[in-house]
């Protein structure tokens, strides 16, 4: 395996306003060759699917296109990939759908270490229909989220499960299968979110048995595009449709509108950047993106592991859990200060992180909001040991 950070970081224009860029969990920096198939599909003539002149055919193109890039990144069927402008519009749509078969006393489960995107749309259903939510609690101390209380959480009447396979905020990576086993055993549909995960570790719908992956592309340096992948596209028929278009079939019942073509261009340019970072990597599609991915998961453990090093090392610093499974992403805080004031210091020193007050999500049961927040560093790509450095040095100031 060949993962060259240097060269990866060539792919970035934007890293030349010379900042360190840790905020990856607002999406990665845009590669070269996505902003570049998002300008030129915006310059040429299209139009939408459905005539017989030219634009409209390229629609179709880009369309079919995008469907086959996401159904090679997570392992799956192109005519299962629904495809819509963010996760969140795609999961409220799909929740939505859902739930007008719920009844009185049905339940769903759902988990703390979620983003507070995936929970909002099971939870408005639920008040709606009067369904019970169950919560998946996580171990403050490591920030697991142990699998086997799933046994306990999934019941008879439960009727969706949701959970994620990695937390933007803290790096865990559940033990999703065991979850999608119990889930399925009791009949449940299982509904994963890969949003943190798809960048750094190889997706395969498959093996992993959920009914329905949610991935954005803004996560590994695409547009603001994302899709929703069903495992069985007979499930997708099942669904209620959301389509103006009553003709509608496939994917496109849960796609409402046009598309942004230029956007759907720059998704499949995107995952054909996840599919080059290894540039040893050789055969079809899906082979490169296996073996891309499995060099970046081999690099960012490396990275990620010298950070966590690094800041453990700090007597003023308190790195929060230490998942055994994990994503390039950590939080901490620093002992009598702010997280806004620290992420303030840090951007004096030309270090771009966010600070979350820990209102809410994950942050508010680990309780950082009565020590004043939390730093969130996400690692990415195009991230090397130089900048993990200067971090270290620049919170070293505030010993």
């Amino acid at each position: 395996m060949a993962f060259d950070v240097a060269r990866i970081r060539g792919l970035f224009p934007a890293l030349g306003d010379g900042w360190v860029h840790f905020d990856g969990s607002a999406g990665m920096l845009v590669p070269e060759q996505v902003a570049s198939a998002v300008s030129t599909a915006m310059r040429a003539p299209v139009s939408e699917p459905g005539g017989v002149f030219p634009a409209a055919r390229k629609a179709e193109g880009i369309v079919s296109s995008a469907r086959d890039a996401v159904a090679d990144l997570v392992g799956a069927d192109p005519g299962s990939v629904v495809l819509g402008p963010s996760a969140t519009v795609l999961l409220s749509r799909l929740v939505d759908a859902l739930s007008d078969t719920w009844t009185l006393g049905d339940e769903v489960v759902v988990s703390r270490i979620d983003e507070q995107a995936n929970v909002a749309p099971w939870l408005r259903a639920a008040r709606r229909v009067g369904a019970e939510v169950r919560w998946g609690e996580i171990d403050i101390e490591t920030c697991e989220l142990p699998a086997w209380q799933y046994e306990k959480l999934v019941g008879p009447r439960t009727k969706a499960v949701s959970v994620t396979s990695a937390s933007g905020a803290v790096g865990t990576r559940p033990e999703v299968s065991t979850v999608v086993e119990i889930a399925r055993r009791a009949g449940a549909l299982v509904v994963v979110d890969a949003t943190y995960a798809a960048p750094f570790v190889p997706q395969d719908l498959g093996d992993l048995g959920a009914d329905v992956l949610v991935v954005s592309a803004r996560a590994w340096g695409g547009p603001a595009v994302a899709a929703l992948v069903f495992r069985d596209p007979e499930l997708l028929e099942r669904v209620g449709p959301v389509a103006l278009d009553p003709a509608a079939r496939g994917p496109e019942r849960l796609e409402l509108g046009p598309h942004a073509f230029p956007m759907l261009a720059g998704l499949t340019a995107s995952v054909d950047y996840l599919a080059e970072l290894d540039d040893a990597a050789a055969g079809s599609r899906r082979e490169r993106l296996l073996t891309s991915l499995g060099s970046a998961k081999s690099y960012q453990a490396g990275l990620l592991a010298q950070l966590s090093t690094e800041l453990r090392s700090m007597r003023h610093v308190m790195v929060l859990g230490d998942a055994v499974r994990r994503i390039p992403a950590l939080a901490f805080t620093v002992t009598d200060r702010k997280a806004v004031d620290v992420a303030r210091h840090l951007a004096e020193r030309g270090v771009c992180v966010f600070a979350d007050e820990g209102a809410g999500g994950v942050f508010a049961s680990l309780g950082v909001g009565e020590v004043g927040g939390a730093l969130r560093v996400n690692l990415a790509h195009y991230s090397n040991t130089t900048e993990v450095a200067h971090l270290v040095h620049a919170l070293d100031d505030l010993a």
